[in-house]
Parts: C-alpha cells; structure tokens; sequence
C-alpha cells in the first residue's frame, strides 16, 4: 500500500484552513496513495510556545479565551468534516486529520456565549475517514501539556486499533507520540501502523521519537507536522524566532526505524512511500512480519514473550503504596545530589583472567567515579554459557573479579558489569568491600535462556565524595524494554548504569536515547563492538557531540548520555543554542578502549 503525508500552514480562518486542506489532499492524491496522513490541529493554530521573552506561565496563547477555542472548534457534522468526507470518498482512500471538536452537547444546541473563564468540552481529534467517505475511527488526544489542559479535554479513555481490510491502524496526536505508552497500548492491540498528526516547532519527534516507537513496536509510522507560523498573525509578529515556526520534517519510518521517505525542510508539500502490512502466500492466506507479535530479537527471542506486564504493575503499585505511607523516606533531595560524576566505560579486547587484570590496570591509573564494563565483559563468546561446565568456570572467573576488583577500587569509585553468579545471570555493582547490589535479569533472552528472571528492581543510593546519586543496573535486554526504565524512573533514579551486549544497532541509536530523553535521567551504557554492515545512518558521527570520537559507520557500540542542564540549577554553564531539540540528550559514543565523560546528575532533578 501507498501512505502519504502532508505538511501545510494553518491560520485561525477555519475556511482558510478547510481550503488548505482540500488542496493538499488533491497534492497528495497525485501519487495514488491508500492513505493519506494530514497533521495536528487542521482547522485552527495552537502553540504551547511562550512568546520570546515571557515566562511559560505568563505566555500569551492562541486564544484569547474558551469562546474564541470554541468558536474555532468545529462540529462533527459540520461543513468542515463532511469535505474531508467527500475527497476521501473522491480520491478512494483513507485520510487521516486532527481538528478541535466541539464535544459539550448542551452547548451545541444552544450555541450560547458563556464567561470568559467557562471552559466546555472542546476535544483535540484526530478523524479517520475511509474511502466511502465514512468517518471510521475518533481518537482524542490523551497527553495534553502546558495551555493544552486549559482549553481542551480528552473524552476518551483508550485508544483503539481500527481494523481496515489493507491493515490494521493507530492514531496518535502530537505529544502522545513523545513517550511510550500510547504506542505501546496500540501495537499491544495488533496495530501495524501509526498515524501520527503533531504540530511542533521542534524536531525530537521526528529524528528520535518516531523511529523508536516503531523500532520497539515492530511498526510503521507515518507522522504529519505543520510548517509556517503556529501564532495568529498579530502574535507572530511580536515573536519571529524560530520556536513559533512548524518544523516539518514529515516523514514515513519502517520498522526497524529507517525512514522510508522525509520532507527535510519546514516547506508545505507531500511525501509518500510503499509499504506491506500483509504478505500474500497463497490466495487465501496471507502473513505479516509487521506487528508487536511478529517482532523477533536477532536471537530468536520473541518480543512480545519477553514484556512482563504482571511485573510491572506489581512494581509501580509498589511505588505508589510507599509513596502514600505517611512518614515514607523520601527520594534523595536536589540539593544533595551533585552536579557531575566522572563516568567511564571500559571494553577490554582480552579474555578471562586477562580480561580481570586489564581492567584493574585501569583501576589503579584513573580516578573515575563510576566504571561501566559491557556484559559479561570477559567473554567474547557468550555463545558458551549454554553449557553447565563453561558457566561454571565463568562463576569462578566472576568470583575472582569481585576479588581483584575491589581491592584496587578507592573509596566512592564503583564498577558496574554483569556476572554469573550462583548460577544466574545478574548485573553487579562493586566498590572497595565488594559486592555493593546486584539485579538480576528481568526479561527472557534466548542467549541467556538457562537463567532464572528476577521479580524485583534494585535502587542503590550511591554515595560519591560530592553527594548522594540513585542509580539503578539493568543488563541483557532490559534496558530495550521501556515499561521497566520507567518503573526505575519512577523511584527517582539519576543514573541507569547498562552493562549489555549490542544486538541491533537501533538499540543504540534510538532506544537508548529515547529512554534518557523520556525520562529524563543520564544513561551509561557499555557493550563490546559489533559489526552492523549498511544499518547505521550517514550522520551517525554528527549526533556524538564530542567531534573528535569518530565512529566508523559500520560499528556499534554503548554510549553515554547525560542531560541538557537548567542555567538556573547550574549558572556558571553556558545557555546551549536552540538546536531544534527541546529535549535531546547529549551523546557520547563509546569508541575504542576507554570512553570517559562527565555527566550531570542534578539535571535528572529537574523532571
């Protein structure tokens, strides 16, 4: 099937916007697509940016109150859709919108002007017509931020997967595609593509919150953004810079999060690509490789068998009770968090006892605070814990670490990696006593499928020569799983140490990254090198932003990625240039033996 999406301006003239839309639809019509994918708010202009200058709280928004939100919204059997209708049914394909829906039933029969401070039921929708012209699917936007909450409701509860005889689809509405949980609650529900409408100035989504939820998910994602002022006129005016423009950046990404096709400018126009939901194998059966239960780890693993939903309801209930118990501790202050630690990974060539010896030289020459080794750094052929007798002589070999390690470790400096012990693959923390924490693995892999699974998260308050951090370890596949680095998150953890072993270079490019931006924490992840031949992008070398670590584009590795900071938290730091991003984190590759960085704790108090 063919999908196209389209990028346009809007203004605060519903008829301007309805004339926009036709005329883009028969753009994008031109190449005969299935689909097409209009984005976020058709029929109005809504920013969350303040204008330059003012606080958030105090910005000015688009509408000067409820009336003007309502008088802009628009109802479902009105002019506006029933056009919509009308060239979806004209051009014989699905077409996909999101507008502001008038949702308060007294009022739209009364149509009476109310307080400036009555707020009604006006939703953020996103409408999915089919080729008869029938509106098939309303799905509102669940995740309403900053002025958003003011003038606009969710009526919905759930999002639900639409059933179309070309594939299953999902809709998603600006920052619902910013985190996890939406994309997931719909691939878990059999969706194979997400629509997804936004309207941002910025580009987060489309170069790393896109391509994650369609690499974790095993989906399509197809993504519409605005371009030209999100401000009416007047406002604009006052506010040019480059935070009141949409971004564009359209574009349609596969399931291993390559884009497929991308608009790589803020300029109104289409793009489009082909796709496959379904495979025919004979005339009657068909089968897909699209799809949260079609999704396969390059060792076999099914996916979808490795998620653990009862785990993690036990462990945020958990939370959430300790949270309410009066008198509970509390997470660790700001204040008494500091505002760097020195990290490092180490990923030494040798093996075995030779392994264990390299690594204590390294010890005994550098003052780092915390070193992070890759998984079961010592074996370079992890192929060989199938067999009882080699995980035996690698228990011993983790013995004689913890031994050797900690009696050159200092006062306040830790090494993290993962070891076999007691017959169980497990992630370790090691300071100058020994054995500080352990986790044990949570989610099953088949390159580890001899271990048994721990049922709970261990949270460490790690104590370095500046003040307390909490961390948290998470090995083999867990840290690719986003229910569980929330659920860390969720107990106030600064740092997620990830002693792994890299299966597919998206990990890395986009899992990793998402999971330090989402949740806003720093993230040091080791692995040994791996080859991934054509899989990395061109520009891999110009997201590490530490110019003199270049990466060979054929490699992949761990990285480390520490937080954008507040100037208020930390003024002797210079206030970064806008970018583009609101929220990317900032990434060191790990390149080579030794990778060091210095990563700022305090910014994951900032949430």
């Amino acid at each position: 099937m063919r999908v196209a999406v389209s990028q346009f301006a809007t203004s605060s003239n519903s008829q301007e916007n309805l004339a926009s839309c036709v005329r883009m639809i028969n753009e994008a019509a031109t190449c005969k697509p299935a689909l097409i994918v209009l984005p976020e708010y058709c029929n109005t202009l809504f920013t969350n940016t303040p204008i330059s200058n003012i606080s958030f709280d105090k910005a000015q928004t688009c509408y000067v109150d409820h009336n003007q939100a309502w008088d802009e919204a628009l109802q479902i059997d009105g002019e506006f859709l029933q056009e919509i209708a009308q060239q979806a049914k004209k051009h014989g394909c699905y077409i996909v919108l999101n507008v502001t829906l008038r949702r308060d039933q007294s009022r739209n029969i009364t149509g009476t002007k109310q307080g400036s401070s009555f707020k009604s039921n006006i939703s953020v929708t996103s409408c999915l017509f089919s080729p008869r012209g029938d509106l098939i699917n309303q799905t509102d936007k669940h995740t309403l931020t900053g002025h958003e909450s003011d003038f606009f409701t969710n009526m919905s509860t759930e999002h639900e997967v639409v059933i179309t005889p070309i594939g299953k689809f999902g809709l998603l509405t600006g920052n619902d595609s910013m985190s996890f949980e939406a994309s997931r609650e719909l691939a878990l529900s059999g969706a194979q593509l997400l629509c997804n409408s936004i309207n941002t100035f910025a580009i987060d989504q489309s170069n790393l919150h896109d391509p994650t939820r369609a690499f974790e998910n095993n989906v399509f994602v197809a993504t519409a953004n605005k371009v030209g002022t999100l401000r009416p006129s007047e406002q604009a005016e006052e506010d040019l810079d480059c935070t009141s423009v949409g971004a564009g950046q359209s574009q349609i990404v596969s399931p291993d999060g390559k884009i497929l096709a991308k608009l790589t400018n803020n300029e109104e126009g289409f793009i489009f690509a082909d796709i496959e939901l379904t495979e025919v194998i004979t005339g009657s059966e068909t089968k897909t490789n699209v799809g949260l239960n079609q999704k396969f780890r390059p060792d076999g693993t099914q996916f979808s068998k490795q998620l653990r939903p009862e785990l993690y309801q036990k462990l945020t209930a958990a939370i959430k009770q300790t949270d309410n118990i009066e008198g509970a501790p509390q997470h660790v202050n700001a204040n008494k968090v500091p505002l760097t630690a020195n990290v490092a990974i180490f990923a030494t060539y040798k093996s075995n006892e030779q392994a264990i010896e390299d690594v204590c030289q390294y010890i005994e020459n550098n003052v780092t605070d915390i070193i992070q080794l890759p998984e079961l750094f010592f074996i370079a052929d992890k192929t060989i814990t199938h067999e009882i007798e080699q995980r035996t002589q690698i228990e011993n070999l983790s013995k004689q670490l913890i031994e050797q390690v900690s009696s050159v470790l200092r006062p306040f400096q830790y090494l993290c990696t993962s070891l076999i012990i007691e017959g169980v693959h497990q992630a370790v923390l090691i300071n100058e006593h020994g054995l500080l924490a352990t986790q044990q693995q949570l989610h099953f892999c088949q390159r580890y499928q001899w271990t048994s699974l721990g049922n709970e998260l261990t949270i460490i308050e790690l104590p370095l020569e500046q003040g307390n951090i909490i961390v948290a370890m998470l090995t083999a596949d867990d840290a690719n799983i986003p229910e569980i680095v929330n659920i860390a998150t969720l107990h106030g953890i600064h740092v997620l140490l990830v002693p792994f072993d890299i299966q597919e270079p998206s990990e890395v490019e986009y899992s990793l990254l998402s999971r330090a931006a989402e949740n806003r924490i720093c993230i040091v992840a080791a692995s040994r090198e791996k080859s991934f031949a054509n899989h990395l992008p061109t520009d891999n070398a110009s997201d590490n932003i530490y110019g003199k670590n270049k990466v060979k584009a054929q490699k992949s590795t761990g990285l480390i990625a520490n937080l954008t900071t507040d100037p208020a938290l930390l003024p002797q730091w210079r206030t970064r240039q806008f970018t583009g991003y609101i929220n990317q984190p900032l990434v060191k590759l790990q390149y080579g033996k030794i990778t060091k960085a210095v990563v700022h704790p305090i910014a994951a108090c900032t949430k």
